[in-house]
């Protein structure tokens, strides 16, 4: 396997540090202006984080593609990161966003739509009641008190490296002598995360059983395979064997589909026929209108019932004024009915193994120590020549000097990839040409990395 040349690799980094000042002028002008009223001159200070001296603002966003406003034309691999993993102004989706405007943005009352969405989301995952927040966040957020609030116990389990939002009980990790503790970058913590929080790593089935063994798990909060630290994908039996365990201990198993649902329109939990008792997701499922849902079993939801009061139904931290408004459930029928469709998925699944394949074949012609993972709709390649197989292992194969610049290259040649991680996403409305461009890109940008 060929090792990259350092020294190199800055020389290749400052080119395309100049050639991104050249492409994007216009966008530099803006981040002057957004830096004596913005933190930083970004809407969210993550967004800083992007390579280049300065955001890329955009212009406009239609499909697969948009526009900055120099004029420089993208294809979007990104897509949000899987906020517009239907395509950027899916029409089904923009004509009924436009139609439910004429009458009535949020009410705080249900709509025929909450309805339809909820029938869909059962038909697809298999739980037959759902709830609606805001974002995904919020409906992890919301599963973790209701969790603690019917089965009596304070603890939530999660998986090394995850990421289910800001919710503050997932930011924490394990140190050096396994011990919980609060995660790099962790801001303004309210409590220690041991307090709140037990962390075992992704496919440790036996690590898993150790910590329910304790008795005071309220629940499992997990990705079916992780995505925010790198994909890695569940061993044969793992998230069957998590399901058994969870109801043996008496802990609500909590299944986040926001990205795995790249593998189909059931996502993994229709895939692998999976049982939690409760289900996230958010994102894609409006077409980038922000909304999240959850759906639990009748026995979770019976449960609830039992534990709670009408007078105070408003004052228990659950919800918020612009949970379930007319506009994102408008969006979200649309959206699920008319794009995110089974036969889509049969498409962006395609091509994702085309856009992985090309990866593949690039890695092996320059004998480069990576590996492309592959989830449906999904590819991301990582540093290192196997699969990993916990989120520590995808973490430490982590490059951000290496990332910083293949992210910067692509993106001035024509390519957005997912930000902090080199991962790319198919729409209903990418192409075959928009993945075969990034094949040639990608494989002309291995060729220059180990010319020296």
């Amino acid at each position: 396997m060929k090792n990259i040349n350092r020294e190199y690799l800055k020389r290749l980094n400052a080119v395309e540090e100049k050639r991104f000042l050249d492409l994007h002028p216009k966008s530099g002008v803006l981040f002057e202006k957004a830096k004596g009223v913005m933190p930083g001159g970004v809407p969210m200070s993550w967004m800083a984080k992007w390579p280049g001296a300065y955001p890329v603002f955009v212009e406009s966003a239609t499909g697969s593609h948009f526009t900055d406003v120099d004029g420089n034309k993208y294809i979007d691999f990104c897509l949000g990161d899987t906020g517009s993993m239907t395509g950027h102004s899916p029409a089904a989706t923009v004509a009924a966003i436009t139609e439910q405007m004429k009458h009535g943005f949020t009410s705080m009352l249900p709509t025929e739509d909450a309805v339809i969405v909820s029938e869909e989301l059962a038909g697809r995952f298999g739980l037959p009641l759902w709830q609606f927040t805001v974002t995904a966040t919020d409906a992890n957020r919301h599963t973790i008190r209701y969790s603690r609030l019917i089965t009596g116990k304070s603890k939530i389990i999660v998986i090394d490296k995850c990421y289910h939002g800001s919710v503050d009980e997932t930011f924490a990790t394990l140190d050096a002598d396994g011990n919980t503790v609060k995660r790099e970058g962790n801001l303004g913590a309210p409590v220690d995360l041991d307090q709140t929080t037990r962390v075992v790593e992704f496919n440790d089935l036996a690590a898993m059983q150790a910590a329910l063994a304790e008795g005071d798990v309220a629940a499992i909060l997990m990705e079916p395979a992780m995505t925010n630290i790198g994909i890695v994908l569940p061993e044969d039996g793992y998230l069957k064997a998590v399901g058994e365990l969870a109801k043996k201990y008496g802990a609500i198993w909590i299944i986040d589909e926001t990205h795995t649902i790249s593998v189909g329109a059931g996502g993994m939990t229709a895939m692998y026929g999976l049982k939690p008792d409760i289900l996230t997701i958010g994102k894609a499922i409006a077409g980038g209108i922000p909304t999240g849902t959850f759906g639990m079993t009748t026995e979770v939801a019976a449960r609830i019932k039992e534990k709670t009061s009408r007078e105070i139904i408003d004052t228990g931290g659950i919800g918020s004024t612009l949970a379930g408004n007319s506009l994102s459930l408008a969006a979200m029928r649309a959206t699920l009915t008319k794009v995110l469709t089974p036969a889509a998925f049969e498409s962006m699944v395609a091509l994702g193994s085309r856009w992985s394949d090309g990866v593949d074949a690039a890695i092996k012609e320059f004998e480069l120590a990576w590996y492309c993972s592959r989830l449906g709709a999904r590819g991301e390649y990582l540093f290192q020549a196997t699969a990993p197989k916990t989120g520590k292992e995808a973490a430490d194969a982590g490059d951000f000097e290496l990332e910083q610049y293949i992210h910067l290259r692509m993106l001035n040649d024509g390519f957005l990839i997912t930000p902090f991680h080199n991962m790319a996403l198919m729409s209903p409305q990418t192409s075959e040409a928009d993945v075969d461009a990034h094949t040639v890109a990608f494989r002309k940008m291995c060729a220059q990395l180990v010319a020296k």
